[in-house]
């Protein structure tokens, strides 16, 4: 075979570094998009937070990331769970008609005495775990010894809410044969267990979890013997709603059944789930929306857009020296410059999305969910003439604040379903729908699955009955068995 050298011209799209930067940034989250710039902060000297008050004049003005001048947006952020430790953050809706609000003389705190040259950091207050409790209350006991310990190895043999899940004889066989446990000993200190606070801690299922509550009430507790037979024995029928059935066995007209039935259901199935350390996850908006003349208009929340700039210094330095010895400087000058840039573009991106989203979906704003209308990612796409996969980007894991609260811009999109009149209806809206008639329904004589598609069919919406179960399912609204009450 002979070997011969040929030139061949061909086109192919190659990512250069500054727009793979970009396309990272976008679908960075806000959070996450700050644990990035801190990176790049301290790898890049050439590039600074900009910390100036609005009266300071901005070292680069084109190198700047700040609000738009019109913008009076206020700055939100959302919490999964309360959060005590901002006292001094201020709510949206804050009052400020009394003129002598923000007088001079009116005193100040900042949580310390400024004549005092220590600083005292805010601690949360610690819970204590579950462990801890019980081995407290463990300590304070008159016990032998050797009991204690077996009471500390049940204790550690716990879940997290509060239940005993391996047996007896498994944990005798883990322990060391000298001690020679014998199961009944381990019997003996599980009595010594389920006597402690939370009641119900070292349960084994959850028919004796609520049954060690059940004794702990008084004696004189109306129907309590009542609802100790249906914890033992037919908590299937009562969680499977078998009322019939229930009223014959244990010889109840509706009232008593009731009256069992609001006993059961006061107790805590989860007796050690109050010591459990949920994890905090925050949501700072990156999008406000506010309705001005009567227009809906969204704005960028400025604590979600980190001010960057050039550091002066540095880029001096570089302007008065080009030679070789600098060349280092002048990449990472490059690239500070590339990244303030993809940060800018990154909220404008965000932004013009946003407001494309709003427009589509006015009616919610006014209406709420019963309002949604479809919306494909396509859509949005070709409004603002950009591809779909970065319209994805922008909209996951960016949130938008509104009157309503606080969404993803994911949530704005959704499939549809036809309707009588040849148009078409939001899955959203139908899963709204779905939820009102639920909530207005007889308990006695619940909906069905097939009555609610009947019920949207008369408005127009046609959808089967099993499409129904999927969207009741997703929103965790019981069967119709299930919601059934006495």
């Amino acid at each position: 075979m002979k070997h011969t050298l040929q030139l061949r011209l061909s086109q192919h799209l190659t990512l250069t570094p500054q727009l793979q930067q970009s396309i990272r940034l976008l679908q960075l989250s806000t959070l996450e998009l700050n644990q990035e710039l801190e990176r790049f902060l301290q790898e890049n000297p050439l590039l600074e937070r900009d910390d100036s008050t609005p009266d300071e004049p901005t070292p680069l003005k084109d190198n700047l990331m700040s609000p738009p001048a019109d913008s009076t947006t206020t700055t939100s952020t959302a919490e999964t769970s309360e959060n005590t430790e901002n006292a001094d953050s201020t709510p949206l809706n804050t009052d400020t008609s009394d003129p002598n609000m923000f007088d001079d003389d009116t005193p100040s705190f900042n949580g310390r005495d400024d004549g005092d040259e220590s600083e005292y950091r805010q601690l949360a207050a610690e819970t204590s775990s579950l462990r801890e409790h019980l081995l407290w209350q463990l300590n304070l006991r008159q016990m032998p010894e050797r009991d204690q310990r077996l009471v500390g190895v049940l204790i550690d043999a716990l879940d997290d809410v509060g239940y005993l899940t391996q047996d007896l004889e498994e944990l005798a066989a883990m322990l060391p044969a000298e001690l020679e446990i014998d199961p009944v000993e381990l019997q003996i200190a599980l009595n010594h267990l389920q006597h402690l606070d939370p009641v119900g801690v070292g349960a084994r299922n959850l028919a004796e979890c609520l049954s060690l509550q059940l004794a702990a009430l008084p004696p004189d507790t109306p129907f309590l013997e009542e609802a100790r037979i249906t914890v033992k024995s037919h908590l299937p029928l009562l969680a499977g709603r078998d009322f019939a059935k229930l009223k014959k066995l244990l010889r109840l007209d509706d009232d008593g059944l009731r009256a069992v039935q609001s006993l059961i259901v006061g107790l805590n199935p989860r007796p050690g789930g109050d010591f459990a350390q949920p994890e905090t996850r925050y949501i700072l908006a990156d999008v406000v929306v506010k309705k001005i003349k009567g227009v809906w208009l969204a704005a960028l929340n400025p604590d979600a857009m980190p001010k960057l700039r050039v550091n002066r210094m540095y880029a001096d330095i570089l302007h008065r020296n080009r030679d070789a010895g600098f060349q280092r400087l002048a990449g990472q000058l490059q690239e500070a410059k590339w990244l303030i840039k993809n940060v800018q573009q990154r909220f404008d991106t965000i932004l013009r999305v946003s407001q494309a989203i709003i427009d589509r979906q006015r009616h919610f704003f006014e209406h709420g969910e019963v309002a949604m209308r479809p919306l494909v990612l396509r859509e949005i796409a070709e409004i603002l003439d950009l591809h779909e996969s970065t319209v994805s980007r922008v909209t996951t894991q960016k949130f938008m604040l509104t009157p309503r609260g606080i969404f993803e811009l994911k949530y704005f999109f959704g499939s549809h379903v036809a309707t009588e009149t040849g148009g078409a209806c939001s899955a959203t809206a139908i899963r709204a729908l779905i939820k009102q008639l639920v909530r207005a329904e007889d308990q006695k004589k619940p909906l069905s699955d097939s009555q609610i598609s009947e019920i949207l069919s008369q408005q127009g919406i046609v959808i089967a009955r099993r499409t129904i179960a999927k969207y009741r399912e997703t929103m965790q609204i019981l069967p119709v068995n299930l919601r059934k009450c006495i």
